[in-house]
């Protein structure tokens, strides 16, 4: 979990520092900001577990910031950020100590995926270790849910707020989710509404009923097709989504190890699976969150 890792933010922008802070809360961090180079080294006293910091910026460069935050906190790990086209400049800022570098605009996935990579590694003897399943998964504060007695138009625009709503600038990139969890009125979970399951709700009966035999090599015309979708949402809208999600996702235990989750995905052909502890769910772990976690071996 995230919840003991303390992250100092240096940017001097202030929607960009002020999103990523509300994001990296959210999933569970504890975000301190700072918006010069000479304030974050005043912040370092509140001893932060890892710094993410801009090289760009007025007064102080982030390349200073970094030489005097290894002289005073050498084993505090730095992420530098870096705008397109200052390649050089991150290797260099590597070269000085740095624990990685992540180009702008910053995918929040990766960001939050390489802060718990810093501070368990500053932490681990064994800095190859593999991470365990609660160290890629998704809290579950930060994914979609609805409880079960919510309508298809909730869940419409809910995921819409997804997709469009979150939290972005020009240099902080969130994606949305393609399924909602579905909860109880007292918060646990009951199943997982995805987009393939408001789709089925919208289908009519009727074109998935058995045709007569002398109608199978019948092709609807371009008039048959025409107001069914508008008719088939609007009729749709008040359905509970109760009645048309799908099963919970299979659980798997937060201690677990990553190629566990990938045969588990595999064996039961499922794209997300529950992560639980003690029958409390603690998130959601997803394939593309163990492809992250591929791409990060392979760098």
């Amino acid at each position: 979990m995230n919840e003991s890792i303390k992250v100092l933010l240096v940017d001097d922008e202030d929607q960009f520092r002020a999103t990523t802070k509300r994001i990296l809360d959210k999933r569970g961090f504890d975000t301190l900001v700072a918006a010069t180079g000479e304030q974050a080294l005043k912040m370092m006293k509140e001893k932060p577990d890892v710094v993410v910091l801009d090289i760009k910026m007025p007064g102080i460069s982030g390349h200073d910031v970094l030489h005097k935050i290894k002289d005073t906190n050498p084993d505090t790990p730095v992420i530098m950020l870096t705008g397109h086209g200052a390649l050089p400049s991150a290797e260099k800022a590597r070269d000085q100590g740095a624990y990685d570098y992540l180009s702008k605009p910053c995918s929040m996935d990766l960001l939050a995926s390489r802060i718990t990579d810093a501070h368990r590694q500053a932490g681990s003897e064994n800095k190859n270790g593999e991470k365990l399943v609660r160290e890629v998964m998704i809290p579950i504060s930060a994914y979609s849910t609805l409880e079960e007695n919510a309508t298809l138009k909730d869940a419409v625009a809910t995921l819409k707020q997804s997709y469009m709503g979150k939290d972005s600038t020009s240099s902080l990139t969130e994606s949305g989710h393609v399924s909602l969890l579905v909860l109880s009125s007292s918060g646990k979970m009951q199943g997982v509404l995805t987009i393939e399951d408001i789709f089925r709700a919208l289908v009519p009966k009727y074109l998935s009923a058995p045709k007569p035999s002398m109608a199978d090599s019948i092709q609807y015309s371009p008039m048959f097709w025409q107001g069914i979708f508008t008719s088939q949402v609007l009729q749709a809208a008040g359905v509970k989504i109760k009645e048309i999600m799908s099963p919970a996702p299979l659980n798997i235990d937060g201690d677990a190890n990553l190629m566990e989750a990938v045969y588990s995905m595999l064996t039961n052909e499922t794209l997300r699976l529950a992560v639980v502890e003690k029958g409390e769910v603690l998130g959601i772990i997803r394939k593309q969150d163990i492809l992250f976690e591929i791409g990060r071996i392979l760098k």
